[in-house]
């Protein structure tokens, strides 16, 4: 998380009734999850408060694994879940923003609360959410990632590294400048007239990276928009694999650079000089007169480098001691953005079985 974001902090009992906005919508698009969804809607249902109005709807968007069916079978005979079936994608759309534009349309509630099927809802986290959302009009909670394989532990956290050393938390509240804003599709909460007036997902429609689109929208209309860090409240496993972590990253990489190469580049090289370079210049050292501030100065590069992954790691609940292989995830993502940037040109990219646009 950014250093300075504020941390959603579990209320088990949450507010009053009285208190909360009305109906709380829970809107869950679903496509080939019968690994996570079972997990996901139960703690949906059994971490909510007694007489938390609450509803939480899963669309099927064509699922091939009876993610349905297993998810039906979780809930029970809960009324507050409903199961529904996904329309074909029309032409025009990415799958994702179509599953929420229709889960949108069917919702009842006051506040929507999109989230990612593989997002674990803890106890007291909904009151919490609602909590928070006083005096905004979007919230988004970047949830604390759950890393277990190699690929996983050296890509997925440079998300939140990103974002704390790019965007300063205190712009994002209180500026109206939409480049102060950003959003995490895996929780995303609106009042439903803010969500109105930003033209829901048929706005975004074909975005790959909607939910960043959404909060820039936001800030332009001279809305609100607050980020939350999960801090083990809200907690997600992204990928399970390294071709998981490859794809779904190059799926949105270049989409987050605003479709520009250039810019993609850019930032590669950046990375480079930053975190891969010194450790070059300091080993290199060994064998090399390399002359004046050697070790001096690229010792304290790599100590800045590997000090904020760390620190970036430590806030953000992951390994701290990840940071020492920051050259190899970069590495990592520099292979990820060629991936990306061949896709853009090749329009060869998949995710889920869908060609994306």
């Amino acid at each position: 998380m950014p250093f300075t974001f504020p941390r959603l902090r579990a209320a088990p009992s949450g507010p009053a009734v009285a208190e909360l906005p009305g109906l709380v919508s829970v809107l869950i698009p679903a496509r080939n999850e019968a690994a996570v969804i079972a997990e996901t809607v139960r703690a949906l249902l059994e971490n909510a408060p007694p007489g938390f109005p609450l509803e939480v709807l899963l669309l099927d968007d064509g699922s091939e694994d009876g993610t349905g069916a297993l998810a039906l079978a979780a809930a029970g005979d809960d009324p507050r879940f409903r199961l529904l079936s996904g329309q074909p994608l029309p032409p025009g759309w990415l799958g994702k923003n179509w599953a929420c534009h229709q889960l949108s349309e069917v919702a009842r509630g006051e506040v929507l609360i999109f989230t990612d099927a593989d997002v674990r809802w803890g106890v007291g986290a909904l009151p919490a959410v609602l909590g928070k959302m006083r005096g905004y009009d979007m919230l988004s909670v970047w949830s604390t990632q759950k890393t277990v394989t190699w690929g996983e532990r050296l890509v997925v956290p440079l998300m939140a590294l990103a974002i704390s050393g790019y965007l300063p938390e205190v712009m994002v509240r209180f500026s109206g400048w939409f480049i102060f804003a950003a959003a995490n599709g895996q929780v995303i909460a609106f009042r439903r007239a803010a969500y109105a007036a930003l033209g829901g997902h048929a706005a975004v429609r074909n975005k790959v990276v909607e939910d960043v689109t959404l909060a820039r929208n936001l800030k332009k209309l001279g809305r609100r928009l607050i980020m939350l860090d999960g801090a083990g409240v809200i907690t997600c496993r992204m990928y399970r694999s390294w071709p998981e972590v490859r794809d779904g990253f190059a799926k949105n990489i270049l989409a987050g650079h605003g479709d520009s190469l250039a810019l993609l580049a850019f930032s590669t090289v950046f990375h480079w000089a930053v975190f891969v370079l010194p450790w070059v210049w300091l080993l290199l050292g060994w064998a090399l007169p390399l002359g004046p501030g050697y070790p001096a100065v690229p010792l304290l590069m790599v100590g800045a480098g590997t000090g904020v992954r760390a620190l970036s790691a430590a806030i953000t609940r992951q390994r701290p001691q990840d940071a020492l292989l920051m050259p190899l995830s970069v590495l990592l993502m520099t292979r990820i953005a060629w991936r990306s940037a061949r896709w853009k040109r090749g329009g060869r990219g998949q995710w889920k079985g869908r060609t994306l646009a």
